[in-house]
């Protein structure tokens, strides 16, 4: 039997409950909240619903509470529709069954799930300040390394003005001069099938100082192009467009043969000069948006061919080439393990978060005598 005498897709009010009809990996369908007391004239769109309840049955903070326990979410899951995001329709959300406990227990649970997940949000907001701090002290890190910070004598302006000065005997040079930048392989759905299907590379693979090969994509490169889209380790791969243009990573080599498409740039050294060193200079340009400065948009599209090609950076001799990127290779395999363990921390805390939530409102626990600390253990 449903408790939602009262479901709509109208306006909100102040203490009303709204129930979400779509969903997706992080945030699941069918969750719930209470409509803040600062909530001004406001309609519900059409993926979310607004309750209104009988408090002497079932109040609207149980209730919300209660939508957000694996119990519900269980018994969501054989209702929703959806190939790419969950959906539930109004139907649906109105046969929603919850834990029914004496309204006097409801309150009760409520405070104690408010006080228990508030403990629990304010370590995991911590822990996301800390994830947070390392990826900008690499920044950092990176930047002092590109601008020579570290390097003593005699310095000269690199008329680059979001770098400053940099060691006099350094090159200022584009990086055409360098490297060669090319686009890969156009792709179209008659490519897709062919007699020399290859794996290549997308943007998706892509993530910075990552590359993903575990979802790789077919296309058909025959042997006169082989040799032009043919990735070698080394090369240093730039995504051209997608959600995060400049987005880059030097491929090592863990695919035997593989190729890339042309949302993406491949660029390979010249001579000696290091294709890592490029990457983190392209790395503070990037996180200090200096290519979208240049384009003159603060949500840019594409890093073209174009763009790319006489952008000038900062090369030292070969050898402060390579003795920097290794200090900034290993201080960033540091930052991977110290980020996977607090990583691995927050899961670990979403999942108590989670059987908290479930146990107090289907009665597993005493919530009168019951701490939080409990379902930790």
């Amino acid at each position: 039997m449903s408790y939602f005498q009262e479901l709509r897709r109208h306006e909100v009010r102040a203490g009303d409950l709204l129930i979400a009809g779509l969903g997706d990996d992080r945030h699941p369908v069918g969750r719930a909240c209470i409509a803040p007391d600062r909530l001004g004239p406001a309609i519900v769109k059409a993926d979310c619903y607004r309750v209104r309840l009988d408090e002497n049955r079932l109040t609207h903070r149980f209730a919300a509470w209660a939508l957000g326990s694996s119990a519900v979410a269980d018994q969501l899951s054989a209702s929703t529709r959806g190939s790419t995001r969950s959906r539930i329709n109004l139907e649906v959300a109105r046969e929603i069954r919850l834990p029914l406990p004496p309204v006097e227990q409801q309150h009760r649970i409520a405070d104690f799930l408010d006080a228990e997940t508030y403990r629990i949000d304010a370590i995991l907001a911590l822990r996301e300040r800390q994830i947070s701090l390392i990826g900008e002290a690499a920044i950092t890190r990176a930047f002092d390394a590109v601008a020579g910070r570290d390097v003593k004598g005699d310095r000269k302006d690199s008329g680059l003005r979001w770098l400053g000065t940099v060691p006099s005997d350094w090159r200022i040079t584009a990086v055409t001069h360098l490297f060669e930048v090319e686009l890969g392989k156009m792709l179209n759905q008659e490519r897709t099938t062919g007699v020399y299907l290859r794996p290549y590379l997308r943007v998706a693979n892509v993530q910075w100082d990552e590359i993903d090969v575990q979802d790789l994509a077919m296309m058909d490169f025959p042997p006169d192009e082989q040799q032009r889209y043919k990735l070698s380790k080394g090369d240093l791969l730039v995504c051209e467009g997608g959600s995060w243009p400049g987005r880059a990573a030097v491929w090592d080599g863990q695919v035997e043969e593989i190729y890339y498409q042309k949302a993406l740039h491949r660029i390979r050294a010249r001579c000696a000069d290091l294709s890592r060193w490029l990457y983190y200079c392209l790395l503070v340009a990037e996180k200090l948006r200096v290519f979208a400065v240049q384009g003159n948009s603060s949500t840019m599209t594409h890093l073209t061919r174009e763009q790319l090609r006489p952008q000038r950076f900062p090369f030292p001799d070969v050898a402060t080439q390579k003795a920097a990127v290794e200090r900034l290779d290993r201080a960033a395999a540091r930052d991977r393990s110290v980020k996977c363990l607090l990583q691995k921390q927050q899961n670990v805390m979403v999942e108590r978060r989670q059987a908290l939530i479930t146990a107090a409102v289907t009665g597993q626990i005493d919530v009168s005598t019951a701490s939080g600390r409990e379902i930790e253990e």
